[in-house]
């Protein structure tokens, strides 16, 4: 059973910076592709970034510049960077990773960014 547990998250000012993180239990995240998305209140799930098994990454236009995904192998665990965090940011982010077997999400873990 594939697991994935965030951490990070938080209150932080516009233009701070906030990092989390995704551990994934149950598979290794080595062959897969995962991803960052988010939900802001009243509106549709959103993708925020992305990264290949081979380390390709992509962005929103939203975050691109400003956001990094990146994952460590051998800890099993994926994480973005924020920096530059702006009030629009501020929303639930989930981890997805998507697997032979199907689509599994993180708890989710709020990020709020004031003004």
């Amino acid at each position: 059973q594939v697991q994935l547990v965030q951490s990070g998250g938080g209150l932080v000012q516009a233009g701070g910076s906030l990092r989390l993180s995704c551990a994934a239990s149950g598979t290794a995240i080595s062959m897969y592709y995962m991803a960052w998305y988010r939900q802001a209140p009243g509106k549709q799930r959103e993708l925020v970034a992305s990264i290949s098994s081979g380390g390709d990454t992509n962005y929103s236009n939203s975050v691109k510049g400003r956001f990094a995904v990146s994952r460590d192998n051998a800890q099993n665990t994926f994480y973005v960077q924020m920096n530059n965090l702006k009030p629009e940011d501020t929303a639930v982010y989930y981890c997805y990773l998507n697997t032979l077997y199907g689509a599994n999400w993180g708890q989710g873990t709020q990020v709020t960014v004031s003004s």
